[in-house]
């Protein structure tokens, strides 16, 4: 639950500076009182909004007195706080960050020119800007920054260099309409993501970045929320993570798992027979299920809104794919193997039950038993394909 601290009435307001604050008593004076100072030297009607997490070192009243907006969110998290913020905000644009002094809150020209000018999203590029001698770890700035970006840019084909810069601007309607769900450092990556898959209109603006005025250490945990960031951008993108690794274990398995049921394969040199036919169809299976994994994943997200826009080829793909049709598909794979184990045991029978070829025998029942495990995967992700399309109520 929030409450909101009240201030004088604003009958219009263009820009609302928020800031996310977690026992920031050492900075927040100074960084509300450039976001002022701001908004007073460029004319621009606007508040200063404090999106506060629980503080207990007397932040709220240090907002307050200096003429800021305070609003209490009670779940715990970066994003759970600029979503609260967000939602309080009365800004038609809303430009973040962190309150901790390492951005300039009286140098958003930048920002509030491209907001302005149509732009949904506004980044700012510390790389571009300037970072200041220990503003940033080295750890950050040569690693996790530059291939979080990097993967980023690459997995949904965005525009952004700097996916974690922490001061950025947007309009408020629009970023609402995104429907941001992540409640830890992830947010940032979230915003990016999604503004970009809904094919909003994001720019960068040069941005520095100096060392934070604060004597205790930084909130953000490098590694675990690097893994954050680093394992929201590849469950976002189930085709990179699963479906393109999947599809190629599985065609490969399959096809080695086929061609060695006729006999020992000879590739350069190297001789393939039962012992690659076993792993190989092993293969067959983590791909497939790799392949499924990533059909149900993307299902979900659709159903959850996750991702925007929606694929009209999926759409399509999911229209035609049902429990039903999964079991009918299912229960013929696992038949197919049924029959191949069928006809070696007829074999067995008409020499009496004795010792059959064992290379022979191996190379066919290792297809029968692919067959099966393949079929009954298929049935039983029909199954939770039918417990993901059950309509429920939401609140």
């Amino acid at each position: 639950m929030r409450t909101i601290r009240p201030m004088s009435t604003v009958v219009v307001v263009e820009l609302t500076i928020l800031m996310p604050c977690l026992n920031e008593a050492e900075t927040l004076a100074t960084c509300i009182t450039k976001a002022l100072g701001y908004l007073e030297r460029s004319g621009i009607a606007g508040e200063v909004l404090i999106a506060d997490n629980g503080s207990t070192d007397g932040s709220q009243r240090i907002a307050t007195d200096l003429g800021a907006r305070v609003v209490d969110v009670a779940e715990k998290g970066y994003g759970s706080a600029l979503i609260g913020g967000i939602d309080s905000a009365l800004g038609e644009y809303v430009i973040m960050g962190d309150a901790d002094d390492s951005y300039d809150f009286s140098e958003l020209d930048g920002f509030v020119e491209r907001l302005r000018a149509g732009d949904d999203l506004v980044m700012g590029n510390r790389f571009l800007g300037g970072i200041e001698p220990g503003a940033m770890p080295p750890l950050h700035k040569y690693l996790g920054n530059p291939v979080l970006s990097t993967i980023g840019r690459f997995l949904f084909h965005s525009p952004i260099k700097d996916f974690h810069c922490g001061l950025r601007g947007f309009n408020r309607r629009i970023i609402q309409e995104l429907h941001l769900q992540t409640t830890g450092m992830e947010f940032a990556s979230e915003m990016v993501v999604k503004s970009t898959l809904g094919g909003r209109r994001v720019s960068e603006v040069p941005t520095t970045l100096k060392k934070d005025g604060r004597s205790r250490p930084p909130h953000l945990r490098s590694w675990r929320d690097g893994w954050r960031h680093l394992r929201f951008l590849l469950i976002f993108s189930p085709r990179w993570l699963f479906l393109i690794p999947g599809a190629s274990a599985f065609f490969l398995g399959l096809v080695g798992t086929l061609a060695l049921a006729f006999g020992p394969v000879t590739i350069g040199g190297a001789g393939f027979s039962e012992l690659s036919q076993l792993y190989l169809a092993a293969l067959t299976v983590v791909g497939y299920q790799a392949v499924l994994f990533a059909i149900l994943t993307k299902i979900y997200a659709q159903h959850e809104g996750f991702r925007i826009p929606r694929s009209r080829n999926f759409d399509r793909l999911e229209k035609r794919i049902s429990l039903e049709s999964a079991a009918l598909v299912g229960i013929g794979m696992f038949l197919v193997g049924v029959l191949i184990a069928g006809t070696q045991l007829v074999e067995w029978a008409s020499i009496g039950f004795g010792a059959l070829d064992a290379s022979a025998a191996f190379r066919a029942a290792t297809p029968a038993a692919l067959m099966m495990m393949l079929g009954a995967q298929t049935v039983m992700g029909g199954m939770f394909l039918g417990v993901l399309k059950v309509g429920l109520k939401r609140s």
